[in-house]
């Protein structure tokens, strides 16, 4: 169940900002791009603050941190 909240989650920020940053502001693409570093970090890193995040409130843990 983690996993597909963690990825359903950074597939909405991703989207959110996109959309935000054609009919707000340019400057949303931020939002993009820390996204994206964060799911580099934690592929490297095999660490992933919202999948602590869910574990706290009792989402079951499918695999590693973000999916892996």
């Amino acid at each position: 169940m983690k996993t597909r909240i963690i990825h359903a989650f950074a597939g909405t920020m991703i989207l959110a900002s996109i959309l935000l940053s054609i009919y707000v502001s340019q400057n949303w693409l931020w939002l993009t791009g820390f996204v994206g570093i964060n799911l580099l970090q934690s592929s490297l890193t095999n660490w992933c603050l919202l999948d602590k995040i869910l574990g706290k409130l009792g989402y079951t843990n499918e695999g590693g941190s973000c999916g892996v």
